[in-house]
């Protein structure tokens, strides 16, 4: 049963969060045509635990030798990556370095004199953050500053760094400063 189990990755961005139907209908296919189906969530992003093994996998079995088997082939597969320890350190560090610059843009948003609340961009957590940025501002950054992101305003602080963010809050309060 292991040694043909099929992977598809579905991540967050792909969901028809209005059309729960669409969504499932890769899954509804595996399922029709007989193959073993499990689901791999990650919580590490939303959590911001990067690199620490947060999640779970659940599999689907046909009955209880079918999950006997699978729970040793998934012991299996799990064992090297439990006798490596994670990179807490490092990450710990981007962890910090991403809250620290989600102060900065915000800071550097309001030095600037933006109307706008940026509270959310210091409420969140994780490695993206929603801007709240409308798809006709970020064709504008895009356009204007060679910035870009997801047209939902979803950026990547993973790239914002100290050598950028006065450019990225300057770009965003120049598109932003209208609405």
């Amino acid at each position: 049963m292991m040694d043909d189990i099929k992977v598809r990755k579905q991540a967050v961005e792909d969901l028809q969060v209005v059309n729960p139907e669409k969504d499932a209908k890769a899954i509804r296919i595996f399922l029709e045509d007989g193959h073993p189906i499990g689901c791999a969530q990650s919580y590490a992003k939303n959590m911001g635990l990067y690199g620490q093994r947060v999640g779970c996998l659940s599999v689907v079995c046909e009955d209880d030798k079918q999950a006997v088997a699978a729970k040793r082939k998934l012991q299996q597969l799990a064992r090297p990556m439990y006798s490596n320890q994670p990179v807490h350190g490092a990450l710990v560090g981007m962890a910090d370095r991403i809250i620290g610059m989600r102060t900065s843009l915000r800071e550097n948003l309001e030095k600037l004199g933006s109307p706008l609340s940026w509270e959310h961009i210091t409420n969140q957590i994780g490695m993206f953050c929603y801007s709240g940025m409308t798809p006709e501002q970020v064709d504008r950054l895009t356009k204007e500053y060679h910035i870009y992101m997801t047209r939902n305003g979803r950026i990547s602080m993973a790239g914002v760094t100290t050598g950028n963010v006065g450019y990225l809050a300057n770009a965003i309060h120049e598109v932003t400063k209208s609405a």
